[in-house]
């Protein structure tokens, strides 16, 4: 936005050019595998344990129906939105991955501003967005890796195989490892040594799954459930690191995403009616399965409701994946460009919708309430 409003003060705010625009994408990666890791911290395995069936039929239909949705516009839009070394099946399955996700901080952020966090219906949406989340991260490792080597059945099996490989090590080698590791930084009364040792395990799986020829944000991501599910782990002794975080770090990756975004390309109608195409796939593919997941659950129209409208939040995530599309060469300027518009419009529209819907689930249980102490009122009446 500012770069189109004031071009010259976004020149010399965040350079495109030159070393100074390297070093800041370099901060601006640094930020984004931290960040991807604390999204990784904070899935509450519990919480997904507790809401079980509810929350894996929830994720599952919000899941496949927007994924499915999503490849099928992939495999529509004109040639014109793919770059030209791109694969038409890559594109299309990158575009179902990026219209599946969902966005842990947002949702957690705004079920918090909203007082639902710790209610039925809060902690449902969590649950089944924390379900999301992983399987998202696991597709789109799959995903960017057929961008990297090709759509052949022997290397993509060889991805999976790796896949499955990380997975592995990590519950059998990584966890206990980073256990141990954990204890020994908590030996220490300052918060210091334990956020030196999460960047550092963040950092090195990053590295590993990029050695293996996967994205380096899986790595983190995973690193960053290790972390999170270790008994050893003490949240407020990581809070130094996700104000730097937060504050400085994801901002200048954001801001770095911003750059590459094109506005002025949504002035020529065929890129802004696709845009809108590929807005409406993510909101109503994401809101009707996850609908129909509730619904299924034998939750009540106005859950239902809620559970669409929260899971629709994309936020970061969203960015994150744009930003991997870009750099594999799966997506042009204008595909990222709607892509991230998804991202900001989905996480704008959440807040208000579930706030409709969660006065109209309070309407409900009261009405439901007053007709049981009606009834129970008039039996002995009887």
């Amino acid at each position: 936005m500012l770069g189109n409003v004031a071009p010259a003060f976004a020149e010399w705010l965040l350079p495109k050019d030159g070393e100074q625009y390297h070093l800041l994408d370099a901060v601006g990666q640094l930020g984004v595998l931290l960040l991807v890791g604390l999204v990784g911290l904070n899935v509450d395995f519990a919480l997904v344990r507790r809401r079980g069936l509810t929350a894996a039929r929830v994720s599952a239909a919000g899941f496949v129906v927007p994924l499915g949705l999503g490849i099928a516009t992939g495999y529509l839009l004109p040639d014109s939105f793919l770059p030209s070394t791109a694969d038409r099946t890559v594109f299309a399955l990158f575009l179902g991955v990026a219209m599946c996700v969902s966005a842990i901080p947002v949702i957690a952020k705004t079920l918090l501003d909203m007082n639902l966090l710790h209610r039925n219906v809060g902690q449902l949406i969590l649950a089944a967005g924390m379900v999301d989340d992983v399987f998202g991260w696991l597709l789109l490792s799959v995903v960017a890796s057929m961008a990297t080597i090709g759509v052949h059945l022997g290397r993509v099996g060889l991805s999976v195989l790796y896949l499955v490989g990380v997975v592995l090590v990590a519950l059998l080698v990584g966890r206990p490892l980073v256990r141990a590791v954990l204890r020994l930084s908590a030996r220490s009364r300052e918060p210091g040594p334990t956020v030196a040792t999460a960047v550092v395990i963040v950092l090195l799986a990053a590295a590993a799954t990029h050695a293996l020829g996967m994205e380096a944000i899986f790595g983190a991501f995973v690193a960053g459930l290790l972390i999170g599910s270790s008994s050893a782990f003490d949240k407020e002794r990581l809070a130094p690191l996700q104000s730097v975080v937060l504050s400085v770090l994801a901002p200048l990756f954001f801001a770095t995403a911003g750059l590459r975004m094109d506005l002025t390309a949504l002035a020529e109608p065929i890129v802004l009616g696709a845009a809108v195409v590929v807005l409406l796939v993510a909101i109503v593919g994401k809101f009707t399965g996850a609908f129909i997941g509730a619904l299924a659950s034998r939750l009540n129209r106005w859950e239902a409701v809620a559970l669409g409208a929260g899971m629709n939040a994309r936020g970061v995530v969203e960015v994150v994946v744009a930003m991997v599309g870009l750099r594999l060469g799966v997506l042009n300027t204008e595909t990222y460009t709607m892509v991230v518009l998804v991202a900001i419009v989905t996480s704008v529209m959440a807040p208000p919708v579930l706030r409709l819907a969660t006065r109209r689930i309070e309407e409900v249980a009261g009405s439901e309430l007053r007709m049981a102490t009606d009834d129970l009122a008039e039996g002995p009446a009887r």
